[in-house]
């Protein structure tokens, strides 16, 4: 009969494996490269998204300084109630800095913010000065 030490040990072996074949690996993250990030522009605003699964969104610090957005927080360690003990643990608290350049300048009064099952979405609104301007060209 196997013991729950003898899964944990052939989980943790399972593990060390996989960390050897994926080392490199381009799927490979990090918490340098956490949260998660997700970026796409439109004409008229930018779209971020970032999994921020756990955290309370007041504990979530967005700010967009000149072309460069940074994101910082906390992702807090889970805390096991009286008698309980882990498991398995892939969840690890960190604390985040992601930070880059804006692909054009954004309105930061316009900003808005929105954290809903653990995603924050960011839309960022072009800046007019920024916006393509169509030039009318007179007949003579």
């Amino acid at each position: 009969m196997l013991t729950l030490e003898l899964l944990n040990e052939a989980d943790r072996i399972h593990d060390e494996v996989n960390r050897l074949f994926t080392r490199g690996s381009p799927r490979q993250m990090t918490t340098a490269d956490a949260p998660a990030l997700n970026v796409w522009a439109g004409e008229n605003e930018l779209r971020v998204t970032a999994e921020l699964p756990g955290i309370d969104p007041n504990q979530i610090d967005v700010s967009v300084q000149g072309d460069q957005l940074t994101l910082r927080g906390n992702i807090p360690e889970r805390q096991l109630k009286e008698g309980e003990r882990w498991v398995r643990q892939e969840h690890i608290p960190y604390a985040f800095v992601r930070s880059f350049r804006l692909p054009f300048r954004v309105e930061s009064d316009k900003i808005d913010a929105q954290y809903v099952n653990g995603i924050l979405t960011l839309t960022l609104p072009r800046a007019e000065s920024e916006k393509p301007k169509r030039i009318q060209i007179k007949a003579a």
